[in-house]
This record gives C-alpha cells, structure tokens and sequence, in this order.
C-alpha cells in the first residue's frame, strides 16, 4: 500500500509514523511538508523537532517538501491519500485533489470558519468535499488522541468514517496496528461533529479547571457539554449512538481533562487573566476550538438547537463576559429535566 500524508504538523506526522513503523515491505508512506526547511530538518535529524520533539522517525519513512506540483509523481502512485492540515487549510486540499481517484481522509476536527458578516456559515469537513470535490470518495480519521502519545506508540483508539465501506476498509488497513485500534463508521456526519464541539468543550472545561471550580462542576460540564453536541449532530443528520463512541464521548472526555489539550489550555489560561491573543500565541500549536466556536453556535441558532455551554465560550472569546461571569450566567439558568 501507497500512502501519502499531506502535513508535517504534529498529528500528520504522528500518524505517518505509526503507518510506516508497521515495517511492511508491500507498504511505503511519504510525508509531505510544505516548508522546505522544515522538511530538510527532518530529513538530517530523522525527527520532527519542530512538532515532535524527541520521537525518532522510522528510517522507512520518505520526507517530501515544496509544492503540491512536485509531489504530483507521488500522488499518482498512492493508494490513499490523507490531508494533515489544519481545518483552514481542507478547502484548498480538496480543490487540488479533486480528481484524484483514490480515496481522501483528513484528520482536522472542526468547523471552517464563517464569513464574519455571518452572510456564510463556515462547513464541516465533508460539507467542504461536496461543494468543492463531489466526486472525491472521502472520509476522515477521528477520535480521542494526542499526537505525542501515538507517535510514541502508546495504546489509542481512532474512528474511520466515511460514507463508502471500501475507503472505510482500506483506512483501518493502512492505520490499524498493535498499538492503534481503528474502528469503521458510516455515520461521517456525527464523527465530525463529535470532534468540532468537543473543542469548543474543551474551551469551558478547562475554564472551570482554571477558576478551580471542583471536579463536580467539571463533570456537570461535559455531561451537559455532551449532550449540547448530540443534539447539534441529530439537527445535521447524525445517529444517536455516535456520540457515546470514541468520536463523541471518548474524544470530549480526552480534551476536556487531558492536560496535552491545547484548547483546555486555553480555557485555563483565560481564567488565569490572559487575554485570547496572549493565551493563543503561548501555544505554539493550533487550537481549532478558538476558531470554530462562532460557527458552532451560528449552526445550531440556525437549527434551533439549544447550545449554552457553547454560546458562554463564545461570549468569552469574543470578550463580552469575563470567566466568572460565564459560570453565572450557566448556574443562573432556570431549571429543567435532563435529557437532550
């Protein structure tokens, strides 16, 4: 099998990594970067020390920089492509690949973003494929995973979603190992949702962890956070059932309480006084809950779904309430039975 990850950013990396430690000679995986430099640093020190520090990269592994022309030869000869860009970077992917025959994933989780008139409402993942792509058999990776502890090889769980069984097929074939359990879902639709709120989730949570607000608190956040995301995925056309899976439940439980999440971190930070520049620039890495926020809130306003937990974050992003105020506004809620 030819594979070819497009993104040397962490996860790509992490996953193009696993894929080639598989050590199979009917098998040759290529990373493509789209820094040259970075790509040459990689190449002389067999590590990605820009995102990975530390975690050696297989000597099976082909490094590849420039444009997206210069790799066109191995484009031609993949099997699978996937697209490690952040969500931002999908469209563009998709446009050029468009006629590619093969199979497409992408492994960003999110919503891109809205025109800030609110005139568009930013898409998810496979929304962007139809409009730009139609006929590109596409599918994306998900699920509750840090790329540090992939890389190293440490036991994770990832959901293979796609609409067609043969591309759901050849995603577990290419990823599924000893230490990454890959599972088959055709519901694309609540995978993607699973990992677009989750962030905005995260967000909060780490919020009430910066203001130490108690473990009690933290788990009436993601409780409710989850069941805030159910209903947006039922209101797109999602099954129930995906959201108590690793894409739903298993992924809002990682960001939420896992202290490698970026978009935890920024909840704590802005409960520690940062303002949102500050608390995003001291990451070094993207943090897609920042960014998709608003677009979560604009779909589910414009379904009609009920999303508080979600509209708090984006009055605190947008700088209209300040921390303590968010957790009075959701406390002060009138009561109601639970259920989604």
């Amino acid at each position: 099998m030819n594979i070819v990850v497009l993104g040397a950013g962490a996860w790509g990396t992490a996953l193009a990594i696993g894929a080639a430690a598989q050590g199979s000679d009917a098998r040759r995986v290529t990373l493509w970067a789209r820094d040259a430099q970075q790509a040459s640093d990689m190449q002389a020190h067999r590590e990605n020390r820009r995102y990975l520090p530390g975690v050696a990269l297989p000597p099976s592994l082909n490094i590849l920089a420039g444009s997206l022309d210069s790799a066109a030869a191995d484009l031609a000869r993949a099997d699978l492509v996937v697209i490690g860009t952040p969500m931002s970077g999908l469209r563009g992917m998709l446009q050029v690949l468009a006629e590619y025959p093969g199979p497409v994933a992408w492994l960003c989780k999110g919503f891109e973003a809205s025109l800030g008139d609110g005139s568009v409402v930013g898409l998810l993942g496979h929304e962007v494929r139809a409009q730009v792509a139609p006929r590109l058999k596409g599918a994306v990776l998900s699920g509750p995973s840090f790329a540090q502890e992939v890389a190293k090889g440490q036991p994770s769980a990832l959901v293979a979603a796609s609409e067609h069984a043969d591309v759901r097929e050849m995603l577990v074939a290419a990823f599924h190992s000893t230490a990454l359990r890959v599972y088959a879902n055709d519901d694309i639709v609540g995978v993607e949702v699973g990992g677009a709120v989750k962030n905005v989730l995260a967000i909060a949570t780490g919020l009430c962890d910066g203001l130490n607000l108690g473990l009690n608190a933290r788990a009436a956040l993601i409780t409710r956070g989850l069941a805030e995301m159910t209903r947006l995925g039922v209101a797109l056309g999602a099954r129930v059932d995906t959201f108590m899976g690793l894409s739903g439940l298993g992924d809002l439980v990682l960001t939420a309480t896992g202290d490698l999440s970026r978009n935890r971190k920024v909840g704590q930070l802005l409960a520690q006084g940062m303002s949102l520049s500050q608390a995003v620039a001291s990451l070094g890495h993207v943090a897609e809950g920042v960014y998709s926020a608003r677009t979560v809130v604009q779909r589910a306003r414009l379904l009609g779904v009920d999303m508080p937990i979600s509209e708090g974050v984006v009055a605190l992003l947008e700088g209209r309430l300040q921390p303590a105020q968010a957790v009075a506004e959701l406390m002060g809620r009138d009561p109601k039975d639970e259920g989604l």
